[in-house]
C-alpha cells in the first residue's frame, strides 16, 4: 500500500478465528473511505478486530475453543495481494498500557535537529576517541566515560563537567605513577565492598602508620617526598636514558654517609636492600598480614590480592577509595593529554551554539502542542497534559516524558504521577487518556505519509455523551484524510446512527453484522438513519405487514406524547390482551394512523379485514423461519409483540379470573406475571419461560427505549426460541 497506489478494496477472508466460523466480505473504499458496522453483542465484533490486530503485529490468529480447526486469515487488496501489516492499526476499546511509539516524531524540528547534529557530530567523534583510550587504560569493557563522570561528579551523564573538574590535575600530572594501574583490576562489587569494610580500613590505616614510621626513620627514603616507588622510578628512568653508560654516577646518602654509585645494577641493589629493610620489618609485616587475610575470602579478592602484590604502590592509596578512583582517571587523561584537550576544546567551541539551539528548542511550538490543544479543546477531563523533556526529544531523540496536572472543581492544579491519576479517573476519563495516545498515533502516521486502515472497536464505549460526540467529530476529521480508511465497529446503535449521519455515508457503507452457526455476514443498513421515515412511506403498501404491526408501538407513543388518551387506549388493545382484542382488524388501525400521521390522502391499509392477532402470529411464525441476516427491525419488534401477547393469553387462561384481569389498567404483563406467581400456577418450566418474556419484551418494543436499540441488540435466535417456547406453553 503506497500513496502512489492506494488500496481501493479490502477482501476479508477468515475461517475459525476467535469464534468466527467464517467471514468473507469485500470492503469497497473507492467511493467512501469509511465503513460503520453495527454488530450486536455476541456477533464477534471484537474477534474481527483481534484478527486485524494480530495481523498488524505479525501474530498468528487462532480459535481458542475449537483448537483442532484450521484457522485461515487473509486480508487482500483489489489485486489479490496481501496488504502490509504496518498499514493496519487497530484502536481497541481501551488499553491502559498502550503508548504510541510515534509520539516523538511530533516533536521533531528538522532545522533545529540538523543544526544540533552538526555541532554534536564533531563532539561525539572526539568523545568516542577518548572513550576508546579510557577503556583501554582502565580495562573496562564498556561505559568508561560514564564511570569517570560518576566517580568525579556523581552523574554518569556529566562527562564534560567531570573532564573540566580534573583539568588542573591532568595538566600537573601528579599521579603519573598510577597510569599503568587498571581500574577494572582494582574495583568491582566484591573489592569495593571489602575496601569499605571498617575492619579493612583500620588494617590499611595501621599499615600506613607503620610504613610512615619506618620511612621517617630511613636515611634513604623520606616520608611524603621520596618512597621506594619513587626510587624505583628514578632507577628505571636513568637506565632507559643511558645515564650510567655515559660514565655518569650518582651519590646517595645512607646514614649520613655519601656513597657514589656508578652502575644501574648497584643502584637497583641499593634501593632493594633499603626497601627490604622496611618491608620486612615485623610491625609492617604484621599489618600487611591482616590485610592479606581479608583478601583471600573469595575469587575476586584473591585476584585483587595478586594484583596488589604486583603493584604495591597501590597500598598507600587504598585508605581513600574515592580519591584513588579520581586519581586513576586523572592519570589516564594525563597520559593522553592530546585527546583529552582536543575533546574539551571542541566542546567549548560548540557549547555556545548548542545553548542557542536549546533555547530555540524550548520555545519551539510543534505538532505535539497542536495535539494537546486539540485534545484539551475536545475532551472534558480533569487533567492537563504537558511534556517534561521537549528539548531532549527534539534534539537528542529521547522518548517524550509526559506529565500530568490534576484539577478538581474549584481547586488549584497539582502535579500528579500517571499511576496516581489512573486511580481517580472514571472509566470514561481513562478512555479519554487512552485516546490521547491514539491521537498521537493518527497524526504521526499522517505526517509520515503512511496509508493506514484504522479498525476501531467500540471506541466510544463508556464515554459520556459530551466526550462521545467529541469522538464522533474526531473520526469525522480522520475521514477527511486521503491516506486514511476506517472500519468502525460498534454495538452502540445510537453511536452507529450518529456516526453514519456525521460521515454522510451511503447505504453501501453502513452495515449490520449477523452471525449464524456457519458464518458471520454483513448486510446493508435498511433504514439509513430513521426507520420511522421508511415505515411511514411503506405502511399502506402491499406486502408491508411487518411494518404495519411494528408501527403500532410507535403510534401509541406518539399518541401519548400528544395527549390523545382515547387513541392510546385504542392502540393498547393491539399490544395487550384486552376485552375485544382478538376481534380487532387492520381496519381498526386506520383511524389512529390517519389521526397521528395526518397523511394526504388518508391511508387505507391493504386487506384491512384481516384480524390483527391472526396476522401477528402468522408473521411471527414466518420470522422464525427466516435466516438471522434477513430479520429486519420490524420483524424483531413484531416477534416481541407476539411473544408478549402469547404470554398474556396463556396467563389469563391459567388465572381464570376475568374480573381481576380487567381491573389491571397499567403494566399489564408484569401484573399478570405477579398474579400468576402468587396463585402458584405453572411449574419451573413455565416460570422460566415467563421470566424470559418479562426480561426480553416489555420495554424493548417502545419508541422511547433508545430508538429500539435494546431490541436491535437482541439476538434474533433468542427471540425466535422464546416465541416457540411461549407458543408451546399455550398448547400444553
Amino acid at each position: 500500500m503506497t500513496s502512489e497506489s492506494e488500496m481501493q478494496k479490502l477482501k476479508v477472508d477468515l475461517r475459525h478465528c476467535y469464534g468466527i466460523p467464517k467471514l468473507d466480505y469485500t470492503f469497497d473504499f473507492s467511493k467512501k473511505r469509511q465503513y460503520v458496522v453495527y454488530a450486536p453483542n455476541g456477533v464477534m465484533k471484537s474477534s474481527l478486530a483481534k484478527c486485524f490486530k494480530d495481523f498488524s503485529e505479525g501474530q498468528n490468529s487462532s480459535d481458542r475453543i475449537y483448537k483442532d480447526r484450521k484457522t485461515e486469515r487473509r486480508f487482500l487488496d483489489e489485486n489479490g495481494a496481501e496488504i502490509a501489516p504496518e498499514n493496519v492499526f487497530v484502536v481497541e476499546p481501551y488499553n491502559e498500557r498502550y503508548k504510541s511509539n510515534r509520539m516523538s516524531t511530533l516533536l521533531v524540528n528538522d532545522e533545529l535537529r540538523q543544526r544540533y547534529d552538526a555541532v554534536r557530530k564533531e563532539i561525539d567523534e572526539k568523545s568516542e576517541t577518548l572513550e576508546k583510550i579510557l577503556a583501554s587504560a582502565s580495562g573496562l569493557k564498556r561505559g568508561a566515560s560514564e564511570k569517570l563522570a560518576s566517580d568525579v561528579v556523581a552523574d554518569p551523564k556529566g562527562i564534560m563537567t567531570a573532564l573540566g573538574r580534573l583539568a588542573d590535575e591532568v595538566a600537573a600530572n601528579p599521579y603519573e605513577k598510577l597510569s599503568d594501574i587498571k581500574y577494572a583490576s582494582v574495583f568491582n562489587d566484591k573489592t569495593e565492598a571489602l575496601l569499605a569494610d571498617p575492619e579493612m580500613q583500620k588494617n590499611i590505616a595501621d599499615y600506613m602508620a607503620a610504613y610512615d614510621s619506618l620511612t621517617s626513620n630511613s636515611s634513604f627514603f623520606k616520608r611524603g617526598i621520596f618512597n621506594h616507588n619513587n626510587a624505583a622510578d628514578v632507577a628505571k628512568s636513568l637506565k632507559q636514558n643511558g645515564f650510567f653508560k655515559a660514565s655518569h654516577s650518582v651519590y646517595v646518602n645512607n646514614k649520613d654517609v655519601r656513597e657514589e654509585i656508578k652502575t644501574v645494577e648497584d643502584l637497583e641493589k641499593y634501593i632493594q636492600a633499603e626497601k627490604d629493610s622496611i618491608l620486612s620489618n615485623p610491625a609492617l609485616s604484621s599489618a600487611f598480614e591482616k590485610i592479606d587475610k581479608m583478601l583471600v575470602k573469595n575469587v575476586d579478592t584473591k585476584e585483587f590480592r595478586s594484583y596488589l602484590a604486583e603493584n604495591d604502590k597501590l597500598l598507600p592509596e587504598l585508605g581513600k577509595v574515592d580519591r584513588l578512583k579520581q586519581r586513576l582517571w586523572a592519570s589516564y587523561l594525563s597520559a593522553h593529554q592530546s585527546a583529552y584537550q582536543d575533546l574539551r576544546d571542541t566542546y567549548e567551541r560548540g557549547r555556545g551554539e548548542i545553548e542557542k539551539i536549546v533555547a530555540a528548542a524550548n520555545d519551539e511550538s510543534t505538532r505535539w502542542k497542536a495535539v494537546i490543544d486539540e485534545f484539551n479543546d475536545r475532551f472534558v477531563v480533569p487533567f492537563v497534559v504537558t511534556i517534561e523533556n521537549q528539548t531532549d526529544v527534539i534534539l537528542k531523540l529521547e522518548a517524550p516524558s509526559v506529565r500530568f496536572r490534576f484539577q478538581g472543581k474549584g481547586s488549584e492544579e497539582v502535579a500528579v504521577e500517571e499511576a496516581d491519576l489512573m486511580t481517580v479517573l472514571s472509566n470514561g476519563e481513562l478512555r479519554a487518556l487512552y485516546l490521547l495516545n491514539i491521537i498521537f498515533e493518527v497524526i504521526a502516521r499522517e505526517e509520515a505519509g503512511l496509508e493506514t486502515l484504522f479498525v476501531m472497536d467500540d471506541i466510544a464505549d463508556s464515554f459520556d455523551y459530551k466526550n462521545k460526540y467529541a469522538i464522533v467529530e474526531y473520526i469525522s476529521d480522520i475521514s477527511e484524510k486521503p491516506l486514511f480508511k476506517q472500519i468502525i465497529l460498534t454495538h452502540n446503535y445510537d453511536f452507529f446512527r450518529t456516526l453514519s449521519g456525521r460521515l454522510d455515508l451511503a447505504r453501501d457503507n453502513i452495515l449490520h453484522a449477523d452471525k449464524s452457526d456457519a458464518e458471520v455476514t454483513f448486510r446493508q443498513e435498511t433504514y439509513q438513519k430513521n426507520p420511522f421515515v421508511t415505515w411511514k412511506d411503506k405502511i399502506a403498501k402491499v406486502d408491508c405487514d411487518d411494518i404495519i404491526i411494528a408501527s403500532v408501538p410507535f403510534l401509541r407513543n406518539m399518541a401519548e406524547y400528544t395527549g390523545r388518551q382515547a387513541t392510546v387506549d385504542a392502540l393498547t388493545a393491539f399490544l395487550h390482551v384486552k376485552p375485544g382484542s382478538d376481534k380487532l382488524k387492520l381496519a381498526d388501525l386506520e383511524s389512529p394512523i390517519n389521526e397521528i400521521m395526518a397523511p394526504d390522502p388518508a391511508i387505507t391499509l391493504p386487506k384491512n379485514d384481516r384480524l390483527f392477532f391472526d396476522l401477528l402470529f402468522e408473521r411471527a411464525k414466518l420470522a422464525c423461519s427466516v435466516a438471522p441476516q434477513g430479520l429486519e427491525l420490524e420483524a424483531k419488534i413484531l416477534l416481541a409483540i407476539a411473544i408478549r401477547i402469547k404470554a398474556e393469553q396463556y396467563m389469563i387462561k391459567e388465572i381464570n379470573d376475568q374480573a381481576a384481569v380487567e381491573a389491571i389498567k397499567t403494566n399489564q404483563t408484569f401484573k399478570l406475571m405477579k398474579m400468576f406467581k402468587d396463585k402458584g400456577l405453572g411449574g419451573k418450566k413455565e416460570q422460566r419461560v415467563l421470566k424470559q418474556v418479562h426480561l426480553m419484551t416489555p420495554e424493548n418494543i417502545h419508541l422511547n427505549s433508545f430508538m429500539f436499540e435494546p431490541i436491535l441488540d437482541m439476538s434474533s435466535e433468542h427471540l425466535k426460541r422464546l416465541f416457540d417456547d411461549i407458543c408451546a406453553l399455550g398448547q400444553s
